[in-house]
């Protein structure tokens, strides 16, 4: 049996003080890390869309776009466009709270910078690493890099949905706001 890391054991304790339960986050983070990438991809080919459709359709000039919309297109056509807006800006929030928590990641004083690299390369960039690549990148043995992901993937859910999230939700005093999507109002402590 290996013996359980530093950072793995702070992590434990971290869980227990910010009484999150450590599956459940586990597990919405690796979701989150999975589909970042696909995210930020669609999101930059929906709006490149959206842009260009603005421009030759309404006008050359995203202001006159903007008031064209609001004051004479027709209503069908504004609400479409309204919420493929509202769905950048929700997918950019998203974006924005993953960002968060990841400088906070980088600023971590046992080798966060290394976790930081970790979880940038293997979820976040355009360029999709193999193993053997990070293996490379990083300089490490395979097991060595396994256990480093590990303890970077716990440390991004505390930082998370310890401290990044429930910030946002002290700024917004616990009330739903549009924008937020609903997940980040269901609890993740056991109670």
């Amino acid at each position: 049996m290996r013996k359980e890391s530093k950072v793995m054991r702070q992590c434990t304790l971290f869980y227990s003080d910010l009484n999150i339960d450590r599956s459940t986050v586990l597990h919405k983070t690796k979701l989150l890390l999975e589909i970042y990438r696909p995210v930020v991809w669609s999101t930059q080919n929906r709006f490149n869309q959206v842009s260009e459709n603005a421009a030759c359709y309404y006008s050359k000039n995203l202001e006159q776009a903007l008031e064209y919309l609001e004051n004479f297109a027709p209503e069908i056509e504004r609400d479409k466009f309204n919420q493929k807006v509202y769905s950048f800006f929700e997918t950019h929030w998203l974006i924005s709270i993953i960002d968060s928590a990841m400088s906070k990641i980088f600023q971590y004083p046992d080798n966060g910078k290394l976790y930081h690299e970790i979880l940038v390369k293997q979820y976040m960039t355009v360029i999709k690493y193999s193993e053997q690549e990070m293996l490379e990148l990083l300089h490490m043995e395979r097991s060595t890099y396994y256990d480093k992901k590990r303890e970077a993937i716990d440390l991004f859910a505390i930082c998370l949905w310890g401290y990044t999230i429930p910030a946002m939700k002290g700024i917004i005093d616990g009330q739903e706001v549009e924008g937020i999507p609903s997940f980040f109002y269901q609890s993740s402590n056991p109670d």
